[in-house]
């Protein structure tokens, strides 16, 4: 499976950007996606994932109301809708695939497939 992330860029506080993430090659192994940031500094961090299948969502309670991840199975790609941005949110966001559950959705090692990331940037 590979994955490509794009849309990021640089927003005003209290704005808005959609990120993208398409999903090729052996996408019918794919059970869950995620979408992971990596500050400056910091270490990377979950921030919201979707089951392939039946769509259930769950999210990180910094982003919680205000990102929003979607999926779009005929196309193989997913979304996160960013709104309310604070300069918090400023990071490198990278999405990953999981070929099968775990126990723990949120760790980084769930995650078996990796895209590059995009850089969201935002301004105060």
């Amino acid at each position: 499976v590979q994955l490509q992330a794009f849309g990021g860029g640089l927003v005003q506080a209290g704005g808005s950007l959609r990120l993208s993430c398409a999903a090729s090659g052996h996408t019918f192994s794919i059970y869950r996606m995620g979408w992971f940031r990596q500050a400056p500094g910091k270490e990377r961090e979950f921030v919201a994932n979707i089951r392939w299948s039946g769509g259930a969502t769950y999210y990180a309670s910094s982003v919680k109301g205000r990102f929003t991840i979607s999926r779009d199975n005929a196309k193989n790609t997913v979304y996160l809708q960013m709104n309310g941005l604070e300069p918090e949110d400023t990071a490198v966001y990278y999405c990953a695939a999981a070929r099968g559950g775990s126990v723990y959705p949120t760790d980084d090692s769930a995650y078996d497939y990796w895209g590059h990331g995009t850089l969201v940037t935002v301004s105060s």
